[in-house]
């Protein structure tokens, strides 16, 4: 656990204000603010906060080893932000002393959430440094070596959200192991794959010296092995990473007999590979010792996919953010849209995961992969079986999903969001789990009553992807989790999830247990997810639900308020104060019944 952090206050150096006027700014912010346990404050300072919607505004910037928290003093501009510095990308400083023009000196701060921040400081005394480099080192801790606010924060919750998870229990629901498929522990020292988890599921045919030549012809080390089977057609869908063919055309005949094992297991005519990838990029991987699965796998079908990579997806919702921060594009919004591709590359991964949940429903067994099997192969897994099994539509079920599919499963979340990391321009840097879960969204609105979870899930697991505040998202892999002890000295993200589900529930949510969702992945379809992408606008903000959700929301409070009600009666009915009383008034009448007999029959709106 790291030492507590000394305050470092911005005023100190002025003698003409009183540390009493000090501290009664420190408690005034103080109000504003609830502070989480472990979150210290760190400095406050009077500031200019230049907002996109509302211009300059006065106020007072507390940053904290969390978070920036902002409160305007003006009367009649009511602006709070409140930023987990987790969600920062880049600090720059804006201007110079020289520089002229009002409010041309201070910071600019890009953030990974879809939003800017530029603050303007009196040009005087370098009267940003001290804001500058503490929010600097604090924003970016791994590069100052101080910890992430995961080991610092001392939150508690009645439910570890560490054991939502359990690997064997998860192969138990879908009926594993069988006489087609066993369990393997030999990457119980991530010795045959370090980026994989230490429970896998693998062809009951295949010995364990099978599995280490196959691992030696797979991109690092990341073997074929089953993440779902249909419980009826015994179909399965497996996940890996490419196999090292190279230039030359390596064959492996170990790798080969081993996906032959994957078909026999239920008897598949023919294996469906799906790469990720579109063809050229997968020939063009030749070149650095990748590659495909070729006509010497024989009965099996290799198919392209066409979902482009990693830096790809980056730029792309870079053109994105273009288009809607600060102000939305709106007099050439469709072409703008159009022009970032966004939502053509959402278009593809769920076109690609149909495919595979198609193929899987009829009874055919699929292997998936990309280059390394980590970003495009855990989208394409994770999609299909939300399509396939409803178990992973409902609140824990979904949980299950991601720490199954992306977290066990090694999608590199430390490469790719970059936490506590001051290289903002790191090449490795995407927006993959993004992706996905704007791909769940798109689901949810195609099928409003299959999920169990709403709108507000989604939103609250985007913003602790970045926020550092929880363990669930750091580092790239199980191995490297378990090196610095995440589970031990970090809480789950799920235990703050699980401790208040109700707010997480959709309330037309109707259980279908043997239902496949096929969603339409036409763009004629396909939306932009606004109360996300475009959040911070205050537009935005102040549109209203849906009529009909706002009122069936309005239905169940009332609903619980009756319920309360009529609880209570039946508390202070039963009370021995209550009974005394009864038993001393004679019954007199007939109209003159207990509270709990005239109560015992309300009905509710529902």
């Amino acid at each position: 656990m790291a030492s507590p952090i000394s305050v470092y206050n911005s005023n100190a150096l002025d003698t003409h204000i009183s540390s009493t006027s000090r501290e009664s700014l420190k408690m005034e912010l103080l109000a504003d603010v609830s502070l989480l346990p472990g979150e210290d404050r760190i400095i406050d300072k009077d500031i200019i906060y230049i907002c996109p919607f509302n211009g300059a505004v006065k106020g007072k910037v507390l940053i904290t080893n969390y978070r920036l928290y902002f409160k305007s003093s003006d009367a009649d501009v009511a602006v709070m932000l409140d930023v987990p510095l987790g969600a920062i990308s880049r600090v720059e400083k804006m201007g110079g002393a020289s520089s002229r023009g009002e409010n041309s000196y201070g910071l600019d701060i890009t953030c990974k959430d879809m939003r800017n921040l530029r603050f303007a400081l009196k040009q005087e005394g370098h009267s940003r440094r001290d804001i500058f480099e503490l929010l600097f080192k604090y924003a970016f801790p791994l590069s100052h070596s101080l910890p992430l606010f995961a080991y610092v924060t001392q939150e508690k919750y009645e439910e570890s959200g560490w054991n939502i998870y359990k690997p064997m229990e998860e192969f138990r629901r879908q009926g594993l192991p069988n006489n087609k498929w066993r369990i393997t522990f030999i990457n119980k020292n991530y010795e045959l794959c370090d980026t994989y988890p230490t429970v896998l599921a693998v062809p009951f045919k295949s010995k364990e010296e099978d599995l280490k030549r196959v691992a030696a012809f797979r991109s690092r080390g990341r073997i074929p092995v089953l993440s779902w089977i249909h419980r009826e057609n015994q179909a399965v869908i497996v996940r890996c990473s490419q196999p090292l063919v190279g230039m030359s055309g390596k064959r492996n005949k170990d790798d080969e007999r081993y996906l032959d094992m994957i078909r026999e297991a239920n008897d598949t005519p023919k294996l469906t590979i799906y790469d990720a990838r579109p063809n050229v990029n997968a020939v063009a991987n030749k070149a650095t010792g990748g590659g495909y699965e070729g006509d010497e796998y024989q009965n099996a079908e290799l198919i392209f996919l066409d979902i482009q990579n990693i830096h790809v997806m980056r730029e792309s919702l870079k053109k994105l953010k273009d288009i809607v921060y600060p102000n939305v594009e709106e007099s050439h919004w469709l072409s703008s849209l159009e022009s970032t591709h966004w939502l053509e590359h959402v278009k593809l991964v769920l076109s690609g995961a149909i495919q595979v949940a198609d193929k899987v429903s009829s009874g055919n067994s699929v292997v998936v992969h990309c280059s390394d099997g980590w970003d495009r192969t855990a989208q394409l897994t994770s999609l299909a079986m939300l399509m396939l099994d409803s178990h992973y539509r409902t609140l824990r079920g979904f949980q299950v999903l991601i720490e199954k599919e992306w977290i066990s499963f090694g999608h590199k979340f430390a490469s790719r969001i970059g936490h506590g990391d001051k290289n903002h321009a790191d090449q490795d840097r995407s927006p993959i789990f993004v992706q996905f879960i704007d791909c769940v969204w798109q689901m949810t609105k195609q099928f409003p009553t299959a999920f169990e979870f709403n709108e507000r899930l989604l939103l609250t697991i985007l913003d602790h992807l970045y926020s550092c505040r929880f363990g669930t998202f750091l580092y790239n892999c199980e191995n490297a989790r378990d090196q610095h002890e995440v589970r031990s000295k970090a809480v789950s993200l799920w235990s703050l999830v699980n401790s208040k589900m109700d707010i997480y529930l959709n309330p037309f949510y109707t259980p279908e247990s043997g239902r496949v969702l096929y969603p339409v992945a036409s763009m004629r379809h396909l939306e932009l997810w606004v109360t996300y992408y475009i959040r911070w606008n205050p537009r935005i903000q102040q549109q209203q639900q849906s009529p009909v959700e706002q009122r069936y929301k309005e239905l169940l409070a009332l609903r619980d308020e009756y319920l309360k009600k009529l609880e209570e009666l039946q508390l202070s009915d039963s009370s021995p104060s209550s009974r005394l009383a009864n038993s001393s008034t004679p019954n007199t009448s007939s109209t003159s019944s207990t509270p709990s007999q005239q109560y015992t029959h309300l009905q509710t709106p529902l």
